[in-house]
């Protein structure tokens, strides 16, 4: 287990963010070449490796979620967790890889998919050009060592658009910044319904009958908004909250956003978070997030994404949110849409339980509301599929961690597995 976590530290040593993998992909590649396995690459960088006569195929994603200091990260252990400082650590999916680094140094039989740019809609997948060797595929991009996961949910990003005009204006001046939000993964996170520093910061300047001069949050699409900031007109002395710290900066002239109380108005009237909860699979059903927002010189930007393990259901809240925007005077549009993968259990799914009951009696077999390739790739070719992996907690954020233990088990499983197809 050891030669995982190192594969790990080394590959958090190479930069990786979401649209900037060329060094992590040189990496992989030389990587698989070294150890005698065939390699290609196709437009969109997926590498696809394969070494002998394989029967089962192994996948993950390269790029990772970069908040504060990524790609610069500083890896450290605490109390039985990798975490990293002041960074996210990027154990979604950098485990996964260093547990397929060390299966091609242990297996002469084997098939590895390396896919790029998944945090950013699928991108990689969504254009694979390679055609797998092997009937089966176990994806290791899972967050909780107690599932095996047969399903997951679709996805659309939708964006809205509003044009907007300025006047001068003389007043007092107030930089508020979010504070005290926890962020997280926009598919496991959304469950606990957290704060949304975009949604609070909005509700804040509206209460306080504020005029934006300037506004931002977010960090990716796909995560929950933690960072919010705002330069705004107020004709009262204002007070920081628990959620927004208010700074006066003077009396002075800015230009004010004219269409202030239409961007409030349709950023509270809309509805972050889970939408439907699906009691059988114990599980979110339907949800969105309210990922980014960002002000231009005349246009306001907000990017949204929205999940369900429904396909009727995703339609549905696409729909929605498109025509609440629409009422509020927002250009719109939805793209990247892929819907759920209703996977069924299977002879992978079955073979990988007799093996997680010798580690793990509380293993079930589940769906996710997340979106994994291995829902994409299945679409494409006719495999069986699954997906596994060890815990990772608050992904997507500065918080995030993973137990040790946890990977140690997750790859005593997949070596376990991967003798049983030699």
């Amino acid at each position: 287990m050891q030669n995982v976590i190192q594969n790990f530290k080394k590959l958090c040593e190479i930069p990786h963010c979401s649209y900037e993998t060329e060094q992590m992909k040189d990496f992989l590649n030389a990587y698989a070449k070294e150890k005698e396995f065939e390699v290609n690459i196709d437009l969109a960088g997926n590498i696809h490796c394969i070494k002998g006569n394989p029967k089962i195929c192994l996948q993950s994603h390269y790029d990772m979620v970069c908040m504060g200091s990524a790609p610069k990260i500083e890896v450290y252990e605490e109390n039985g967790y990798l975490k990293a400082k002041n960074s996210s650590l990027g154990a979604d999916n950098g485990i996964g890889i260093a547990i397929m680094l060390e299966a091609m140094q242990k297996f002469q039989n084997l098939e590895c998919l390396f896919t790029n740019n998944e945090e950013v809609g699928l991108m990689g997948v969504n254009d694979l050009e390679h055609k797998l060797c092997s009937k089966m595929l176990l994806n290791l991009d899972h967050e909780n060592e107690n599932e095996i996961i047969i399903g997951c949910a679709g996805g659309v990003d939708i964006d809205a658009f509003l044009e907007y005009n300025t006047k001068e204006y003389f007043g007092k001046v107030y930089e508020l910044n979010a504070i005290n939000f926890k962020g997280g993964h926009s598919g496991i996170d959304i469950i606990d319904n957290p704060k949304s520093s975009i949604k609070e910061m909005a509700r804040f300047i509206k209460e306080n009958k504020g005029k934006i001069i300037n506004f931002e949050g977010g960090e990716r699409i796909n995560s929950i908004p933690k960072y919010a900031k705002a330069l705004v007109f107020f004709d009262d002395n204002i007070k920081s909250s628990k959620y927004i710290d208010c700074k006066f900066i003077g009396e002075k002239k800015e230009k004010i956003c004219l269409e202030s109380d239409i961007l409030l108005d349709a950023l509270n009237s809309f509805s972050q978070g889970v939408h439907s909860f699906n009691k059988k699979l114990d599980i979110v059903q339907t949800s969105i997030n309210l990922g980014i927002l960002k002000m231009s010189e005349k246009e306001i930007k907000i990017n949204l994404f929205a999940r369900s393990n429904l396909l009727e259901d995703l339609k549905q809240i696409e729909f929605e949110t498109l025509t609440l925007f629409k009422a509020f005077n927002f250009k719109t549009h939805s793209f990247n849409f892929y819907p759920p993968w209703e996977g069924k259990e299977n002879e992978l799914s079955s073979d990988l339980l007799e093996i997680f009951k010798k580690e793990n009696k509380n293993i079930k077999i589940s769906a996710i509301h997340a979106g994994l390739e291995c829902g994409i790739i299945e679409k494409k070719q006719e495999l069986l599929c699954c997906s596994i992996g060890p815990n990772i907690y608050n992904p997507h954020s500065t918080d995030e961690r993973c137990e040790i233990a946890s990977i140690e088990k997750i790859s005593k499983i997949v070596f376990e597995l991967l003798k049983k197809y030699q």
